[in-house]
């Protein structure tokens, strides 16, 4: 009788840890898709200013493609030669609070950037 006793004290111990380690494994997750849509976005700003001169074409861009909740929260900027085959380069950074705001106001800077020759 008493080993199932401590065998559910030993049951209480480790079941929030497996529940700490298994939250953690979920935001790792999380802020490697939210950092391959930064990534992603970046990418699509820089193919948008290669194309066309008006660098708001292609922060519009950028934004439409991280979508309203990261888009509110993205730095933009967006660097251009007015050359052809000058560079055209786009940097996105968020700020990404970890957790969803339970560990107080920890967050990471995630950054993407992309460069592309410039076309017309």
């Amino acid at each position: 009788m008493r080993e199932r006793g401590s065998a559910v004290v030993e049951f209480a111990i480790v079941i929030p840890l497996v529940v700490v380690v298994l939250l953690a494994v979920v935001e790792v997750a999380v802020v490697a898709r939210t950092q391959l849509e930064v990534s992603q976005a970046a990418r699509e700003g820089a193919r948008e200013a290669a194309a066309v001169p008006d660098p708001a074409q292609a922060v519009s861009v950028v934004r439409a493609f991280l979508g309203e909740d990261l888009a509110a929260r993205a730095r933009i900027s967006v660097n251009r030669d007015h050359m052809v085959g000058g560079r055209a380069e786009v940097t996105v950074t968020v700020r990404y609070r970890l957790a969803g705001g339970l560990l107080g106001d920890m967050s990471i800077t995630l950054e993407g950037r992309s460069s592309m020759r410039v076309e017309r």
